[in-house]
């Protein structure tokens, strides 16, 4: 019988107001890849960070290698073997390869880094992973992809025996992604204790040998035999409803066209665009990387100067040459990278909300008036069910998808009448993606004209009235959502036809 390298005992940790985990256990095995699922706010992130010596538990044990260990800083954890390759990934782009392949460990003699050696240390481990880079080259200029691979190298480079990824495929293309599994698949060969976080279920399918279910912060099951389980079983498992069950679309009358805009294009957006978004109305946008669909929605919201073409709302032509003008027409935008163009990451909740709706409500423009602040950020977190302790919680340390609900909160503080969605759900769970498409249903009921940009082909046919598909900054076609199938829609997407 195979004995566990790495166990979790009865941990839990606690915050004020908050529980993290309970009572979390399960067992993970050398030359396993072992998944982690749950919604956002389940504990995986929590869990980790305990792993890696970041939180202390409050409760319960950690054991590695047979012995019962607490880690009480990263260096602990670093020294016992264990490395986390974060979706935010721990490098200095203006440093070299090898500097950063070395960080904190750089072979020197008296004060004076021995560089032959760096390089020598360095392209063992870039051999080992098969990659062709040079170790005198700036991180700047290589891909994200890269970068994931230089971290593992790192791990590896200081002996890591467990090795956990959090949503390590979110910014990969895909044959980044083939890479990075052939690495995980020879790590697995090697003996090495994988963890695996994601919310990418045909991944985890792919990759895992036994799958953790946590939710609430407490154990839910572990999936050991995936050959007899399906994508329904997993979600159950995590939310409790079936996976068919989360779209819940329902139909409704759309009005007058709200928005149309007639021979479009920009310095990133090299066509001639034209559409039109009735009030009420749910538009997908769907194509493949590069078709042009989030620079599409940029133009709209005024961030492209050089913007040519009309936009009309309401049958009235409007002036949008900066994102500012687009607000005050009522036209606003949630980004594709919500963490860099979506939210202040130093800011609270409340101010999160509240940013855009301020300078409307301040005394004389210059004096914030904090009452009323506080009652519409309040206001906005239950209607958005944004879950935090408080408002003055910063909003970094909320999952992916309370930041969402977080940003649309912001935009309903202001009188809206088109709402571009980039990516709404990208790096969000099962469970706060239903709510995501509730809220944008229930803005839809109240005559927004809303276009929702998706990678995601089941989430455009599921949320939408009608899908127009890009394929190289060129318009393919438009499908009613009666008739669109999932065939339908990839194949205007890549194969080449005239705007429909």
């Amino acid at each position: 019988m195979q004995v566990p390298y790495l166990e979790f005992d009865n941990v839990s940790k606690s915050f004020p107001g908050v529980k993290a985990l309970q009572n979390v256990s399960f067992k993970c095995y050398e030359g396993k890849v072992h998944a982690l699922m749950g919604e956002n706010g389940a504990g995986k992130s929590t869990l980790l960070k305990i792993l890696s010596g970041n939180y202390l538990p409050t409760e319960g044990k950690l054991s590695v290698g047979g012995r019962q260990l607490v880690f009480r800083n990263t260096k602990e954890a670093l020294l016992a073997g264990v490395a986390i390759i974060y979706q935010e990934l721990n490098i200095v782009p203006e440093m070299t390869v090898a500097e950063n392949l070395c960080l904190g460990q750089l072979p020197h003699s008296f004060g004076i880094v021995n560089k032959a050696e760096l390089i020598e240390r360095t392209q063992k481990y870039l051999d080992k992973l098969d990659l062709n880079i040079s170790p005198d080259m700036p991180l700047k200029e290589l891909s994200i992809g890269q970068w994931q691979m230089i971290e593992i190298a790192k791990a590896l480079s200081r002996g890591a025996k467990i090795i956990a990824f959090d949503e390590p495929t979110s910014s990969l293309s895909a044959p980044e992604i083939e890479k990075l599994f052939s690495v995980i698949n020879e790590l697995r060969d090697e003996g090495k204790v994988i963890l695996y976080v994601s919310h990418r279920m045909e991944e985890i399918f792919r990759i895992s040998d036994e799958i953790t279910v946590l939710k609430d912060g407490q154990f839910v099951e572990t999936f050991s035999d995936l050959s007899k389980i399906t994508n329904d079983d997993l979600v159950r498992s995590m939310v409790g409803r079936n996976l068919g069950d989360i779209y819940h679309y329902r139909p409704r009358e759309v009005g007058d066209t709200r928005l149309k805009i007639t021979h479009l294009s920009g310095q990133k957006l090299k066509g001639d665009f034209s559409l039109t978004v009735r009030a009420g109305e749910v538009l997908g946008l769907f194509g493949l990387v590069g078709a042009g669909r989030s620079e599409l929605l940029k133009v709209i919201f005024g961030a492209d100067p050089s913007m040519s073409g009309t936009i009309e709302l309401d049958g009235k032509t409007i002036s949008v040459r900066s994102p500012k003008e687009a607000i005050e027409q009522g036209i606003v935008l949630c980004p594709e990278d919500r963490k860099k163009e979506g939210i202040i990451p130093t800011a609270s909740v409340g101010e999160n909300i509240n940013i855009s709706a301020r300078r409307s409500h301040n005394f004389l423009k210059f004096i914030i008036n904090e009452k009323w602040e506080k009652k519409n950020a309040e206001q906005q977190r239950q209607q958005m069910n944004v879950k935090t302790p408080s408002i003055q919680q910063l909003i970094v340390n909320l999952s992916g998808g309370n930041q969402q609900k977080a940003i649309l909160g912001r935009w309903l503080s202001e009188d809206i009448k088109v709402l571009l969605l980039d990516e709404p759900t990208r790096g969000i769970d099962v469970g706060a993606k239903s709510e995501i498409y509730d809220l944008i249903f229930k803005l839809a009921d109240q005559k927004l004209a809303i276009i929702v940009v998706s990678s995601d082909l089941p989430e455009v046919i599921g949320v939408s009235d009608r899908i127009m598909v890009m394929r190289s900054r060129q318009i393919t076609g438009v499908i009613e959502r009666a008739d669109a199938t999932e065939e339908k829609v990839l194949k205007l997407a890549m194969v080449e036809s005239k705007a429909a």
